[in-house]
C-alpha cells in the first residue's frame, strides 16, 4: 500500500518533507554495504543514491541516511531563492510508471542551503554532491557569474559539484550545452576550483541530445578536465500513450532506453582514457534489477528518484537485501 499515490502529486510532494521524519524512523536501519569504493577520498558505503530534485534544499539529508542513501546529490541550487514556474508543474502516470514536472529550478537560495548543509557537516556520513544551476531570470551570457556564485559559496561543504546544463525547464538552459558554451562556463568553473583544494566537477547532460551530440559533449568535457558525469536528466520525448503535455521533463520508466543509450555512449566515448572519470547513471531506474545492470554497464554510481514514488523509501533497503541475498 502506497497511500501518496491516492493524493494528487502536487499534494503529495508538498507533504513529504513532512512525513520524512516518520518515514525515516519505520524504514531506518543503519546505512547499508555494497559495492562500497572510494573516489577521490570519497568513500561510497553503497552506489545508490537520491537524484537532484528530491532534496532541493537540503533539509532532510540525517532521514535520506537513514533510509539507505549511499550518497546524497543536494539541489539544484540556485544563488537567489525562486519559486517554480506557474501553472501545473508535475504530474504521474501509474500505468506507464512516469512523473512529469516542468518546475524551473524551485529553490530557497544559496543562503538558506548553505545554512542546512553547515548544520549535517559535523556528521556527514556519506559523500554530498550539491547540483547548481543559474537563476531563471540570469541570461545565459552571464550565466558563468551564477554558477562560480555558487562553487564560491558551497566549497566548505559540497564534496562534488554537479553542474546542471540540462533541465528542458528553464528557458534555454540546454543551449550551455553546446561546444562553445560548454567551453566558456566549464573553464572558468574548473580554474576556480583549482585554485583551492580541489573539488570534483561533474557535468549534467540531457537524453536529448543525440548520439553524436552526446559523444561531442563527453569528449569535450573530458578534455577540460570534467571529474565525471551525471547521465541523465528529464526528456522532452513521450512515449505513446502519453497524456503529458509536450513541454516539461518526463521521467521514470519511459526514460529507461534513453538513459541506457547516453550510459553506453560514455562508456564507449571514454574507453581507455576514461581513468578515474566518475558516471553517475539516473533515468528509469525502477527496480534492484535496473540498479545492478547499469553497474554492470559501467556506471559507477546509480541514482533514484521515480523509484522513490512508485515503489516507496524501503527502496535502498530494498536493492541491499537482494545485493546481499546474491552472495549467499
Amino acid at each position: 500500500m502506497r497511500p501518496w499515490l491516492l493524493l494528487p502529486p502536487r499534494l503529495a510532494h508538498d507533504l513529504t518533507p513532512f512525513a520524512l521524519p516518520l518515514i525515516s524512523l519505520i524504514y531506518g536501519k543503519p546505512t547499508p554495504e555494497w559495492n562500497s569504493f572510494t573516489w577521490r577520498d570519497m568513500t561510497f558505503p553503497n552506489p545508490l543514491g537520491i537524484a537532484g530534485g528530491v532534496d532541493k534544499n537540503a533539509e532532510h539529508l540525517k532521514e535520506w541516511w537513514k533510509l539507505g542513501c549511499g550518497f546524497i546529490e543536494v539541489g539544484t541550487v540556485t544563488p537567489l531563492a525562486q519559486n517554480a514556474n506557474p501553472g501545473k508543474i508535475m504530474d504521474r502516470d501509474l500505468k506507464l510508471q512516469a512523473m512529469w514536472n516542468k518546475m524551473g529550478f524551485p529553490s530557497h537560495g544559496a543562503d538558506e542551503v548553505f545554512y542546512n548543509l553547515a548544520s549535517y557537516a559535523p556528521n556527514f556520513r556519506t559523500p554530498v554532491f550539491v547540483n547548481i544551476g543559474k537563476n531563471r531570470n540570469t541570461p545565459n551570457s552571464e550565466a558563468l557569474k551564477d554558477y562560480l556564485t555558487l562553487i564560491d559559496k558551497f566549497r566548505p561543504f559540497a564534496d562534488a559539484f554537479v553542474v546542471n546544463v540540462s533541465s528542458p525547464n528553464t528557458k534555454g538552459l540546454r543551449d550551455l550545452q553546446n561546444k562553445d558554451n560548454l567551453l566558456n562556463l566549464l573553464g572558468p568553473i574548473l580554474d576556480r576550483v583549482s585554485h583551492f583544494e580541489p573539488t570534483p566537477v561533474l557535468v549534467k547532460l540531457s537524453p536529448d541530445m543525440g548520439d553524436e551530440n552526446l559523444a561531442e559533449a563527453i569528449t569535450h568535457c573530458a578534455e577540460l578536465g570534467i571529474d565525471g558525469f551525471v547521465l541523465t536528466n528529464t526528456t522532452l520525448s513521450r512515449p505513446e500513450g502519453c497524456h503529458f503535455p509536450a513541454e516539461g521533463g518526463l521521467s521514470g520508466a519511459p526514460l529507461k532506453n534513453l538513459s541506457q543509450r547516453a550510459l553506453q555512449i560514455a562508456v564507449e566515448t571514454l574507453g581507455k582514457n576514461r581513468g578515474d572519470k566518475l558516471l553517475v547513471s539516473a533515468g528509469g531506474i525502477m527496480s534492484p534489477e535496473d540498479v545492478f545492470e547499469r553497474l554492470q554497464m559501467g556506471a559507477n554510481l546509480v541514482q533514484i528518484y521515480s523509484a522513490l514514488v512508485f515503489h516507496g523509501p524501503g527502496f535502498f533497503h530494498e536493492v541491499a537485501r537482494k545485493k546481499n541475498d546474491g552472495r549467499k
